[in-house]
Formats: C-alpha cells, structure tokens, sequence
C-alpha cells in the first residue's frame, strides 16, 4: 500500500488538515517564499566541454595522486546526467543501468527533486539535532504511515543506519530483560550477505576478505546458509540471539532472493525466543523490488528495517525504522548523528518518497521488471556462460559461469553502465526506476553485442 493510499485513510494518527499538509508539503506553511536560485532544471545536461580543461586521463591522475585509493574506479570521469543518461567530461553518453549503485531512483535530475533541494537550501540546510525540524518530522511521518513502523531514526548512510540497528537491538534486549545478568547480545547473519563496512556492520558482512584486514572486529556474529530454516530457528532457540538481520533480497552478494518460507520461519523464531527480526533493504527497498518494501512480497514483517541508498535521491541519508516496543528501549543519548535528518536531506527524501509510493510507478517497475527478464532471458538463450537471470522488479541478476568483468568493461565502451555483484560473476542491473521499455531494449542490446568477449577471456586464458 502506498503513501497517498495510506495518508487517505484518514488514520487517528493523520486529521485530515495533518494529512493535507504532508501530501503538499512543499505547499506548507514552513515553506519561506525566498529570492530563486534561477536553476533551469530542463537545461541541457551535456558537459560545456570549453568549462572542463581537464579531460578523462589528466582527472584520473590526479584522482591517483590526492584520494585515497579504496576504489578501483572504471576509467571514466562522469560530469552531467539526466534521467536515465549520464554523461562523461568528454562529451561521451552512458545509458546508466547502475544508478550510483541503486541511489538515483529517480534518474538524474528529477525536476521536483531538483526543486525540492534548491527551495530548502534557500530557507534551510542544517540545523543539528539539538532542534527540531520540519522536513525531519514530515519525511518520518511519511515513512511511518507508509510502513510496519512506529517510529524512525535518521542516520548518514546504510551502513550507519545498520551501526544503530545494532545498538537498539542489544539496548532492547537489556530494557526488555532487566533481570537478566547476561541478556542476549549475540547476531545471526547470512551467506553472501553485504550490511556495510564500518566495523558493526563490518561484523555482519560475509565476504572475508572485507573482515579479515581489519580483525578484531566485533564478536559475536554467527553466518548460516541464506534460505536454511533449520539451521535459523536452531540457532535462535539457543537465546543468545539479540537480533537476526537479513536481507530479503541480497543485491552485492548476488541478488538472491529469500523466499516467504524462510522469513516466515525467522519471525516465528523470533516470536518465540525473543530475539529482534531486521530487514536490511537499503538496497532492496522503496519501489526496487517492485513493492515498496521488498518483504512486502511475503507479507511477512520485521522490528526493526533499515534504508538509505534511494531515499534522498542521491543525497546521503539513512534511516531505521523500528516499532514501539524497540522505541521503548531507546533513551536520549543512547545514539546520535550531527548531520542526520537535515531539512536539506529530508526535503529531498520527501520528494523521492512521494514519487516512489505512487502506485501506478510500482505497477510500472513490476512490469518493466518482467519484460526485462524475460527479454534477458530470450536474447541469453543458449549462450554457454548464461546461467541464470533472476530478481525481483528492477534489481536484476545475470549470474555466468566466469568473471563479468570483461563484459562489464566492453559494455562501458560501448556505452551502457552495469555493475558486478556475488563471486564477481554476476552481473548486477539496478538502472533508475524510471528506466523506459526503450531504453531497456537498448540496454539488452549493448549488452547481447558485448557477450563474445566472455569467448575471447576463455580462449585467451
């Protein structure tokens, strides 16, 4: 159920003058009318090539020599992009099917987005947590009447947002339990899973050699097979469990999807023991999957859920979602953030999340989804690196039986953006959700022409 459905109800929670006033927000009293910025948000996204004097080659040597070097970047200086098309400091066009890693869902500069960040920086861009803020309040009750959740907590990222759900679920389980000298503190966590790279998060990512430079890290994590009901609900009755996270579709280990079995499972589980249920969908949800939450498929719901990537559009947010009982646990002081939840941020993640709840945009990701499967599907058959194509709506997995960097690297030339996921052989394809059939035809393609390179890897090694 979508936002607008929900705010028409007209819950207890929502008077009808509440209501109004969040599916107008930009409408709202706390709008200042100020001086414009005079930013055409039509205008014509192509690079100046004449305002760029570094071209592609002198960028990336000094990107070698001032950044750090924790990326290995494909060589291309992105400058301008809009909708679905970005475009390089060479004038070169890229049909962009990884949308900064599943952030811009909105493709590259959406005009009410755009009007959005550039009518609240001309009124407000940050105040710090010590206030209370509008867009704050609005953007959380927003995602409340959109959700299973009682309240939210605004952090900077994915993985921070994972980092609170951490603490919550052991502070949880100390408020719930105040008898209990050694309450549950430990956490379950799956095969191929990804929830961040700071050290919480870090203990609760499955690939090794993400853990393993930066050991000890924090203890206490147990890893069991994604999908293996016996083993989860073996594992909870132990009641060490302080929380379970999950993904409901794993997308950097492969995008593998949990099937309503096993997540009915691990709520039963939970139920019984205790133990906190937590959804990672920072990159599953808001519309990806073709539901706005990814669990939604299964009618199966957490405690707590975390987002970030797509919510702001492509500024940096985070959020958790919890339900009043985790609230409960929760004290002033427990956990903060400096720049979290900002009027700049959250006017932003307002104007995403408007757009993304529409229903007929749902609709529309679902069948653009189904088409691009199967497209994928009929154009792949036969060929012998093809293993499997799989996903949910518009987060879309080609699994091969070799590395997908040759492809990946030969479609950048030829001008389509796609990015790796699991082993490195699987080709990850998270594009804008407003991604047309056509551009989607187009995508297959690139895609279908660069296939034989995979021949020439396996013929060369």
């Amino acid at each position: 159920m979508s936002c607008s459905t929900l705010f028409s109800l007209k819950t207890p929670l929502f008077p009808s003058a509440a209501v109004n006033r969040l599916i107008n927000l930009r409408h709202t009293s706390y709008s200042v009318t100020t001086a414009s910025l005079n930013l055409d948000v039509h205008s014509n996204p192509k690079p100046l090539l004449n305002e760029n004097p570094k071209k592609s080659l002198e960028v990336i040597a000094d990107e070698k020599k001032f950044v750090v070097g924790t990326y290995a970047r494909v060589p291309v200086v992105l400058a301008s992009g809009k909708g679905c098309k970005v475009y390089d400091v060479d004038g070169q066009e890229y049909l962009d099917l990884t949308s900064g890693v599943a952030v811009n869902a909105l493709g590259h500069g959406d005009p009410d987005w755009v009007r959005a960040v550039t009518e609240q920086a001309n009124v407000l861009t940050h105040v710090s947590n010590t206030y209370y803020s509008v867009p704050q309040v609005e953007l959380a009750k927003r995602l409340v009447a959109c959700s299973f959740a009682d309240s939210v907590f605004f952090s900077n990222s994915g993985t921070e947002a994972n980092e609170a759900a951490i603490k919550f679920s052991r502070k949880y389980q100390r408020y719930s339990q105040p008898d209990e000298t050694y309450p549950p503190t430990e956490f379950i966590a799956f095969t191929n899973c990804f929830h961040g790279r700071t050290m919480g998060a870090l203990a609760l990512t499955y690939k090794e050699n993400y853990r393993s430079p930066f050991e000890p890290i924090m203890p206490g994590v147990t890893f069991l097979e994604y999908g293996n009901i016996q083993a989860a609900t073996e594992m909870i009755q132990s009641g060490k469990i302080a929380a379970v996270f999950v993904e409901p579709i794993q997308g950097e280990g492969g995008i593998y999807s949990a099937t309503k079995e096993f997540l009915q499972s691990l709520r039963k589980a939970c139920d019984n023991t205790g133990s906190l249920l937590i959804f990672d969908e920072v990159q599953c949800g808001l519309g990806r999957s073709g539901y706005l939450w990814a669990h939604e498929a299964c009618g199966v719901y957490p405690d707590i859920m975390t987002l970030a990537k797509p919510l702001a559009g492509g500024l940096p947010i985070g959020a958790v979602l919890v339900t009043e009982k985790v609230a409960r646990a929760i004290n002033f002081g427990d956990h903060g953030s400096t720049f979290a939840g900002s009027p700049l941020i959250c006017s932003a993640a307002i104007a995403v999340l408007d757009k993304i709840s529409s229903p007929a945009l749902l609709a529309g990701i679902s069948e653009k989804g189904r088409y691009f499967k199967e497209l994928l599907v009929k154009k792949l058959v036969g060929n012998p690196h093809m293993r499997e194509v799989r996903g949910s709506g518009l987060i879309i997995g080609v699994e091969l039986d070799i590395s997908a960097a040759p492809l990946v690297d030969a479609c950048q030339r030829s001008g389509l953006l796609i990015l790796t996921a699991g082993k490195g052989n699987v080709v990850r394809i998270v594009p804008p959700l407003i991604i047309s059939i056509q551009e989607i035809d187009r995508a297959v393609e690139i895609l279908i022409d660069c296939m034989p390179v995979l021949d020439d890897q396996v013929s060369t090694n």
